[in-house]
């Protein structure tokens, strides 16, 4: 094969030897996914390695399918043979396999995050502590119970976590479903009690990307599937996923935990401007809890383009970004699909996103996972919730999980109470959920303090027959009616279904797909609105950071000892130095002065004083931490004023 030559030093830096672990540190930039294809390809042709017995994963859906692209580009004969996909896209596969789910006795049905919410519910109506308490649990629970890099995954040591996961799993059973993170301890169990199962032996070498996003749980699952050689690429400088678990520590201290590991470092930045690598290793210096490694800008790069910007408000602010983008996009200057508007909160991104559109420049959100938010105990506020639920419910009126959140919305407890007796009842009788509330409406069961159920059960059953012979659009317009705002986000979804006479299981598993595991595609020709979170492994000329906040960033819960505040801080500073090394040429950091107060109180804005309804903000501290490289910043007016000019220069 013909490799470009100054990328082949740092790829052949990863080769290793064949038995050996292998470890890379790899800060943003350094041609990684270049040196695990070369790593890949050195397997193929010189070792002759088996491609249908090479795994290479990773955490995030976009890194899978980063390598999933390079491998098809690699043009190796029989690299379409090798298994790419995420952690837990492996362990759905293998516990969806038929005889691994009679050895486990669970349904594959995950939970979405809204219907987390009910589980916690009941969980906390069952004696577990609040419904706070219980989410720090199940996400204890989701790890395997190693919430720490040190602590090895299993079973609950202590007696609460044990009574925890027993009235959980009962819970789970129950309603016939599996949540998310889950997947990970069933996959651990599963293999570590089958000492024969196929999945123990069926890779030779085990390839992991962004090392540091898997936590201890993850960790012990690739331990059971790496028979061969393992090689683990990650940066702790871009470790943001601690709340599942996943900590720094875990590439830090790999070659420690296995012994004879071969170390490599690729720290050249090939894609950031130098200005941009002087700004970042400024602001990752500030945590303290961090080896002391540098990037190292790659000499032909420029120097880089770089603004601090401040607004009066979120709506100048937005035309203002909107009006540089198209200006220099009409001057041919820049292309929208190079463009990427990272965003702390929606609020922020929605509005960017349209005034690009109303300018005419082509522009897409990927805040979906946020899509289903909403207080269920509001009905007003849960219908994006509601319209899901109805939709399962359409196509499988025995999904316990969507019926238990329908009977639930709009009421203050979420109708815990009530729902427990309905399911004591079924436990003791052996009925279904939905025999018993028919039960309950013809009066053939009494049940105390069920009332809310049954009405909810009633509208339930009148929607179902008011759109059972719905099909395609008329279906679509009946649940997802486009002149309602927080439809509008989840009918669009509907644009990516083949059949255009879809039924109401075809549009459900659409957005359900779409909100859990959204697409976040690469080589588009709009300009990309999405979270700091989503922005991981993305790279564009220009990079918008907007909503530069105290606050918003870092975003840190109050509560916690001091030594978790400390931690929770460094992950949001990683946070924002993964979205600051996501440009190549151009790095614009926004702000606002002002928030309206009731917007600011729910966001968790600082703010130091409210006038008018007008709460003043205080820039992220963050933005100080850049260096000297960081320009002052200036006002909306003068960015404009300079940017606008020179772009027609």
């Amino acid at each position: 094969m013909k490799w470009d030559e100054d990328l082949r030093g740092p790829a052949l830096q990863i080769a290793g030897t064949q038995n050996s672990p292998l470890c890379v540190v790899a800060g943003p930039g350094t041609g990684k996914t270049f040196a695990l294809m070369r790593r890949l390809t050195r397997l193929i042709e010189v070792e002759q390695a088996d491609p249908s017995r090479i795994l290479a994963c990773t955490f995030t859906r976009t890194a899978a399918q980063d390598i999933t692209r390079a491998v098809a580009n690699l043009g190796v004969e029989g690299t379409d043979d090798i298994v790419t996909q995420t952690v837990h896209g492996l362990c759905f596969s293998m516990l969806s396999n038929q005889d691994v789910l009679a050895a486990t006795g669970r349904v594959p049905r995950p939970l979405l995050g809204f219907e987390e919410r009910f589980l916690l519910q009941d969980l906390s109506n069952a004696g577990l502590g609040g419904v706070r308490d219980c989410g720090k649990k199940l996400r204890a629970f989701s790890a395997a119970w190693a919430r720490l890099q040190h602590e090895q995954p299993g079973w609950p040591q202590d007696a609460a976590d044990q009574r925890y996961q027993a009235v959980l799993l009962a819970w789970l059973k129950f309603h016939r479903a599996i949540l998310i993170g889950e997947l990970i301890p069933e996959g651990i169990k599963y293999l570590r009690s089958n000492a024969q199962s196929p999945y123990r032996t069926a890779f030779d070498h085990v390839l992991v990307d962004e090392y540091q996003d898997l936590n201890k749980a993850e960790q012990q699952l690739i331990e059971f599937l790496a028979n061969g050689s393992l090689v683990v690429i990650g940066d702790e400088d871009q470790s943001i996923y601690s709340f599942k678990h996943a900590h720094p520590e875990g590439i830090v201290e790999f070659p420690q935990t296995h012994p004879q590991t071969e170390e490599a470092g690729l720290d050249e930045c090939r894609r950031c401007p130098h200005r941009v690598v002087a700004m970042a290793n400024a602001l990752i210096q500030n945590n303290v809890t961090r080896s002391n490694r540098q990037l190292r800008p790659f000499p032909g790069n420029p120097a880089g383009e770089i603004f601090a910007v401040q607004w009066t408000s979120m709506e100048e602010e937005a035309n203002g970004i909107a009006r540089f983008i198209k200006a220099r996009a009409d001057a041919g200057s820049l292309i929208p699909g190079n463009v990427l508007i990272l965003a702390p909160r929606r609020e922020f991104g929605y509005l960017i996103r349209d005034e690009l559109i109303g300018l005419g420049v082509s522009a897409h959100s990927f805040f979906r996972e946020q899509l289903l938010d909403g207080d269920p105990k509001d009905l007003n506020e849960s219908k994006a919730q509601q319209a899901l639920a109805l939709l399962i419910l359409l196509s499988n009126p025995d999904d316990r999980v969507a019926l238990r959140c329908w009977c639930g919305f709009g009421n203050n407890s979420l109708a815990d109470g009530a729902w427990a007796r309905l399911r004591a009842h079924c436990e003791a009788s052996g009925d279904t959920p939905w025999q018993a509330l028919e039960q309950l409406i013809a009066g053939t069961l009494t049940l105390p303090h069920t009332r809310y159920l049954v009405a909810r059960f009633t509208v339930l059953k009148a929607e179902i027959a008011r759109l059972s012979a719905l099909r395609g659009q008329a279906l679509l317009d009946a649940v997802l009616p486009s002149a309602e705002e927080w439809a509008a986000p989840l009918a669009e979804i509907a644009n990516d279904i083949e059949d255009e006479n879809y039924d109401a299981e075809d549009l459900a598993d659409a957005i359900r797909r779409n909100v859990s595991q959204p697409e976040m595609p690469t080589n588009v020709d709009y300009v990309r609105v999405m979270s700091l979170h989503k922005s991981k492994g993305l790279t564009s000329d220009l990079v918008v950071v907007c909503g530069c906040l105290d606050g918003l960033i870092p975003h840190v819960n109050e509560e916690g000892t001091p030594e978790e505040q400390q931690r929770a801080v460094e992950e949001q500073r990683r946070l924002f130095y993964v979205a600051v090394t996501r440009t190549k040429k151009t790095l614009v950091l926004s702000s606002v002065t002002g928030l309206p107060s009731a917007l600011a109180f729910k966001m968790r804005a600082r703010t130091n004083r409210t006038i008018g309804g007008v709460a003043h903000t205080v820039t992220s501290g963050f933005v100080h931490e850049l260096g000297p490289e960081c320009p002052a910043a200036i006002t909306g007016a003068q960015f404009l004023a300079e940017t606008i000019g020179n772009s027609h220069e």
